[in-house]
């Protein structure tokens, strides 16, 4: 398989990290997203990919598939020996729940298309930009906090004491937070969950710093 990545995505990072929990070899095509103007709106990648984001993933059996939670999912039913969705109806909502949560209501409104939009289109200063990037990763981080301390079903992990489909959204959209500043007090349960996760070695063969695009 071929996952089309940039290091620091989000996106393909939560692939990166499903790749490595259920052990499936896979080759990294770096798409850089600032360089030449964006390497994703290069029409040979535009092809695979009309959206023009990361990841992508070619299959063995000469699929194309994209968005990050449909290629997991995907993984999820063709490899299905390491499951990365619990088993009962109740369980697999609360997971896509979680992840659909960072997925979809923090990740979007703070990733680079948006906040290069902000600054070049619209013309918010960098203060600015931080200010609307903590202001949506804080109000979403907080309800993440809530929505794992208040359910029994969270244990080492998101769900149980297993890692999966939450998890690989949740590691990806810390070190984010991370990279921007953003103090993690106010979020112990999802502190003690990526510190559990950090320390399985898939976690680490997916992080930024280990791929092979990676900048200091």
């Amino acid at each position: 398989m071929k996952l089309y990545s940039y290091f620091r995505s989000s996106a393909a990072y939560r692939v990166r990290i499903a790749l490595a929990l259920k052990k499936l070899p896979f080759e990294i095509i770096p798409v850089h997203l600032l360089r030449d103007g964006g390497q994703q709106y290069q029409p040979a990648y535009l092809a695979k990919n009309p959206m023009g984001i990361v990841p992508s993933l070619e299959t063995d059996d000469g699929l194309t598939l994209t968005q990050s939670l449909a290629i997991i999912e995907y993984l999820d039913e063709t490899h299905p020996d390491v499951a990365l969705l619990p088993a009962t109806p109740a369980e697999r909502a609360r997971v896509r729940a979680l992840a659909l949560t960072i997925a979809c209501d923090i990740h979007p409104i703070n990733n680079l298309r948006i906040l290069k939009y902000l600054q070049n289109t619209l013309g918010v200063d960098n203060d600015q930009k931080t200010e609307w990037y903590l202001h949506w990763l804080k109000q979403g981080l907080a309800a993440v906090e809530t929505m794992l301390a208040n359910d029994p079903h969270t244990g080492t992990f998101c769900h149980g004491d297993t890692p999966g489909l939450a998890d690989c959204c949740l590691v990806p959209q810390v070190f984010n937070a991370k990279r921007f500043k953003l103090p993690m007090e106010d979020y112990p349960t999802i502190s003690r969950i990526v510190d559990a996760c950090e320390a399985l070695p898939a976690f680490h063969q997916a992080a930024p710093a280990q791929q092979p695009d990676a900048e200091a």
